[in-house]
This record gives C-alpha cells, sequence and structure tokens, in this order.
C-alpha cells in the first residue's frame, strides 16, 4: 500500500481508503458482523482512511457511523476517520436547516458518540450546492479550537462552490465523485485543489460498481441505483458500459477492471485517496491491492482514449437533474 499527504492537513493516508455508505445497508442489506469483518480486512491490508456520513444508514441514519466506531474502536490509534454533516433528517424528509453553527457541532457532538472516538480526523459538510459556506466554516473553526476535529473540508463537485467555500485558505480536503466514467473533475476541481494544495478524497472511484466490469445490459438495480433501470439514467448506464467493454482487454492477472479502476484515479496526481465502497471482507482486500501501484502513461492514454472526459464545468450541474429533484419535492408537497 502507498501512502500520501492529505494536502495542507499534514494527515498521511493510505492510497485506497475505505468507503463506509455501502454498509450502512442502503447498497443492499449487510449481516452486522460481515460489514465489521470488512472494516477490519481493510485494517489488515493497510487502509488507513475510513470515511463515513452521518445521514449513511438502512433503515436508520448514523447505523455506518456506529459499524465503523465499533470495528474500529481497538485500532484507533493507527487509522484516520472521516465523517460529514449537512444531510441529518434528510432522509426522513426533515433536514436539519443548518443556519446557525450549533447545528453543526450538535451533529459533530453526536458523530463522535456514534464513532466511539474523541476526535474526528475530518470533517466534512455534506451539502455539496450550498450557496454560503459561512455557517460550516464558523462551526468547523470552532470544533477544530476545542480538539473535537482535526481538520475540515467539503464534499462536492462544483467547483465555484469549492471556490467559495477554500476562499480563506484554511480548508484542507476535497471529496468529488471521480472515475473513468466521470473525468470531469480534470477540467476544473481537480486542477483547483493542485493549485491551492487541497486534498482530493476520490469518491465513487468505481462508478457505482459499472467501472469495475460486473454489470450487463441485462442488469437492474433495487438500490440507491434504482434510477440506472430507466429513462435517462439506463441510457447514461449503457453507455457506460460500453466504455467498460472497449477497456476490457486491459486485465491481465493480478489486475482486474476494479483494480485498474482504482489505479487509473490514482494516477492523476492531484487525488490523495481514493475511497471504494466494500460490503465483503474480500472486496475490501481486492480494492486494497490496487494502493500498491499506478498505470503507466501508456495505459493511462488508452483509458482516456476509451473515456474521454465531457468538456463543461460540473459546477454549472446539470438541469435535468434538478427538474427532476424540484418535481419530486412538487409532489410530495402536493
Amino acid at each position: 500500500m502507498r501512502y500520501r499527504t492529505l494536502g495542507k492537513s499534514g494527515l498521511r493516508v493510505s492510497a485506497i481508503g475505505f468507503g463506509a455508505w455501502g454498509i450502512g445497508g442502503q447498497w443492499g442489506p449487510v449481516e452486522r458482523q460481515t460489514a465489521l469483518d470488512t472494516v477490519r480486512a481493510a485494517v489488515d491490508t493497510g487502509v488507513t482512511f475510513f470515511d463515513t456520513a452521518d445521514i449513511y444508514g438502512d433503515p436508520r441514519q448514523g447505523q455506518s457511523e456506529e459499524l465503523v466506531g465499533e470495528a474500529l474502536r481497538l485500532v484507533r490509534d493507527r487509522v484516520l476517520i472521516a465523517t460529514k454533516a449537512g444531510w441529518w433528517g434528510g432522509a426522513y424528509h426533515h433536514r436539519l436547516p443548518f443556519t446557525h453553527a450549533s447545528h453543526i457541532e450538535l451533529c459533530c457532538d453526536a458523530s463522535l458518540h456514534r464513532l466511539r472516538t474523541d476526535v474526528i480526523d475530518l470533517y466534512q459538510c455534506h451539502y455539496g450546492q450550498i450557496a454560503d459556506p459561512s455557517v460550516f466554516l464558523e462551526a468547523f473553526e470552532t470544533l477544530q479550537k476545542r480538539g473535537k476535529i482535526r481538520a475540515y473540508g467539503i464534499s462536492t463537485n462544483s467547483v465555484r462552490v469549492a471556490r467559495r467555500f477554500f476562499a480563506d485558505g484554511r480548508g484542507t480536503a476535497l471529496q468529488v465523485d471521480y472515475s473513468y466514467l466521470n473525468r470531469l473533475p480534470e477540467n476544473h476541481l481537480l486542477p483547483f485543489c493542485k493549485q491551492n494544495s487541497i486534498g482530493v478524497i476520490a469518491r465513487g472511484p468505481l462508478a457505482q460498481g459499472v467501472a469495475a466490469g460486473k454489470f450487463t445490459p441485462a442488469s437492474t438495480f433495487n438500490d440507491v441505483r434504482a434510477e440506472m433501470n430507466r429513462d435517462s439514467g439506463r441510457v447514461k448506464f449503457l453507455r457506460q458500459l460500453a466504455v467498460v467493454e472497449r477497456l476490457r482487454p486491459m486485465e491481465r492477472p493480478g489486475r482486474n477492471l476494479a483494480q485498474l479502476a482504482l489505479q487509473f484515479v490514482l494516477s492523476n496526481d492531484a487525488v490523495s485517496v481514493a475511497i471504494p465502497g466494500a460490503k465483503t471482507p474480500e472486496q475490501a482486500r481486492a480494492n486494497a491491492a490496487a494502493g500498491d501501484a499506478v498505470l503507466s502513461p501508456e495505459e493511462l492514454e488508452q483509458v482516456r482514449a476509451a473515456a474521454p472526459v465531457v468538456d463543461y464545468d460540473p459546477g454549472k450541474s446539470d438541469l435535468v437533474s434538478r427538474a427532476k429533484r424540484l418535481a419530486k419535492k412538487v409532489l410530495r408537497r402536493t
């Protein structure tokens, strides 16, 4: 396993981290003991960075944090824990307003309790389209001074949000959706982070499992990926499968498509750590094995040729998705 520094934070992280959304149950049921064994398997392979959020969990929020806290309590001094706040209550359509720093501070205290720790290594704003981050920044500064968090950042795909959040130069990390099937961050966000010494956490490096090459055109989903079953989501899914098939010849003994996808993300020098999810110890060990190397220049060119980047600013977002979200809100009110 290779290790890197997370931006200006000074935190040393494993190149492959652990994304704990999946063990919370929202990607399909996971037995409690299996979830604990999966996290511990990641530790045994050299993974030191574990990312979760207070909203992750089914049937209840906070479940992922509780599992991470229990699994890591005996090795807490060997690992880094990152979590996020900004969507508490959202699963029940009663999201906290987050209009005062005390809202974030209370969420932090609750996360500390669930994680069984005295300090959160990296605390992140989970609301990626926030217009004014000042309340979060005020809370993060207070929490840092009180010793409850070591560093802070934001999870967003918008370069405009990132510029607002990091305007004073004090935040240290940005989490962004990045994979060979979503190279948009290469246009604006990754260069911005590199220029400003902001550590990058690549979430979704396997593109919800599609980049791992395990799905076919007949695959359907009954979890958070259900949008891939219909309409524009299905069209996008099928287009992505075509890219995956173009890359399948790059598999070789000792490196499958999932590991290729992870090594592609790690080959970008702006990226500090990739956080694939895992629901079994076997998946955790396979992910960690990708942290030993990056792609050669020739291999990078092969991937880039098969999966070209779309040239537009992701900060402008996609209007279709916004319209769908607005329509859902209207339907809930009527």
